[in-house]
């Protein structure tokens, strides 16, 4: 494959780039080759800095775009003609989005205006026969696919932690340019009246975390001791569909086919039963913890290590140890 990669970089309000953004820029320096990586940096009124784009320029990116686009482009419509007038500019052939519901929905729209392939929700990328492959978990996890792209544009959005990020020692300095969009009056049918920051918790997003504590039916509400317990080890807080229900935590914290899908490296359930729902949005993790006080809880099938225990004795101990662990 000779032609460029293009990659969306998502950021935070305060300028800085998304975790799963640095995977996204290691596996296109893989990929491109010499063809060259392109970061694409939508203004929405925050810019990058020096320092972002210096950090982007050691990931792998050759080319940085600040894409200034006449319209909001935190609409899925709006997002998808930038996208598509960058990449008709760059003459990628590639674009890897971080999985997210916003990045989805942008790039079905690009997908129906370009006829790209596309493929959410991948956990590998790769060129075979001259031709990009994605893998992906489907059915709940229970199946592992190989998607190829035979569409002369590919559209990946790659799921967190499926790469492992790593920068380039002494990468040049990335050229920085702007591309100007004036989107289409169809694209600004939809306005967004209006944008709710979610308070800052101080732990790390569900979708993007590498390490997940989750609280299920038997927390019966008190979920202090998995809040502890993802503190204790830097990671994210999430739910069974159960506990959302019951109004324990908020319905961003849901985790299944219906909520949130994640891969963290290490996924760790607290009173979770393992509902087929709920594995379905978390079997791909890559080691799981359960601890229940059932012996006979479905999530012990499919765990890589299992506690038999009172939740309330076991976590806090467990906490207790690895806080003393790390000294």
């Amino acid at each position: 494959m000779t032609a460029p990669v293009l990659v969306l970089v998502d950021h935070t309000v305060d300028g800085a780039v998304r975790a799963p953004v640095r995977e996204l820029l290691t596996l296109a320096r893989e990929l491109a080759g010499g063809a060259g990586v392109h970061a694409a940096w939508t203004v929405d009124g925050v810019e990058p800095s020096a320092e972002v784009v210096a950090e982007l320029g050691a990931l792998g990116a050759t080319h940085v775009h600040r894409v200034v686009v006449d319209a909001d482009p935190h609409l899925s419509a709006v997002l998808a003609e930038a996208l598509a007038s960058l990449l008709d500019a760059t003459g990628a052939g590639l674009l890897l989005v971080v999985s997210s519901f916003e990045n989805k929905e942008a790039v079905a729209r690009l997908a129906v205006s370009t006829g790209a392939g596309v493929v959410t929700d991948a956990d590998g990328l790769a060129v075979v026969d001259g031709r990009y492959v994605a893998s992906k978990t489907v059915f709940a996890g229970t199946w592992t696919t190989s998607c190829a792209v035979t569409a002369p544009l590919a559209v990946v959005a790659l799921k967190s932690n499926s790469v492992v990020p790593s920068t380039v020692a002494g990468a040049p300095a990335p050229q920085i340019g702007e591309h100007a969009v004036a989107v289409s009056e169809k694209a600004r049918r939809v306005t967004l009246v209006e944008r709710v920051e979610r308070p800052a918790s101080g732990r790390p997003d569900l979708g993007s975390a590498s390490v997940v504590v989750v609280g299920g039916r038997g927390t019966e509400g008190d979920f202090s001791v998995v809040e502890e317990l993802a503190d204790v080890v830097g990671g994210a807080v999430g739910a069974t569909r159960v506990a959302t229900d019951e109004g324990w935590i908020g319905h961003d914290a849901q985790i299944g086919q219906t909520g949130v899908t994640i891969a963290p490296r290490l996924y760790v359930g607290v009173g979770v039963s393992g509902a087929v729902h709920h594995r379905g949005g978390m079997q791909a993790s890559g080691t799981i913890v359960a601890i229940n006080s059932d012996p006979d809880a479905p999530i012990f099938e499919i765990a890589d290590f299992g506690v038999v225990g009172d939740l309330f004795t076991v976590v806090p101990q467990a906490a207790a140890e690895i806080r003393r662990l790390k000294g």
